[in-house]
């Protein structure tokens, strides 16, 4: 996949589902500490979201953090809007303003 690709499949994936989180590994195999983190918060909300595994594609691994001006992964959306990495989705859920955005 090539730069343009993977930049139209990210804008795809942000804005064809509710919630979305870019990761390292899977929801269910979390390759990273800080993927894991991110999975276990929004697994403790029951909520529903969708996800890519960002180490399957160098390009949507180095678009992403294009896409959004963000260095790091994870990256949450919800409802097209980023909201932010593990720092600040940590800071969030601990401020309970997490559960506000995911419903939104």
């Amino acid at each position: 996949m090539g730069e343009a690709e993977a930049l139209a499949a990210i804008k795809q994936d942000v804005e064809n589902n509710d919630i979305f989180l870019f990761m390292k590994g899977t929801p269910g195999e979390p390759m990273c500490g800080f993927s894991a983190q991110v999975v276990q918060v929004l697994n403790s909300y029951g909520v529903a979201y969708q996800s890519r595994n960002v180490l399957e594609d160098w390009d949507i691994r180095e678009g992403v953090k294009q896409f959004t001006n963000w260095p790091t992964i994870p990256q949450l959306y919800v409802k097209g809007k980023f909201v932010g990495g593990c720092d600040i989705v940590m800071e969030m859920h601990r401020k309970d303003q997490l559960a506000d955005v995911l419903k939104a």
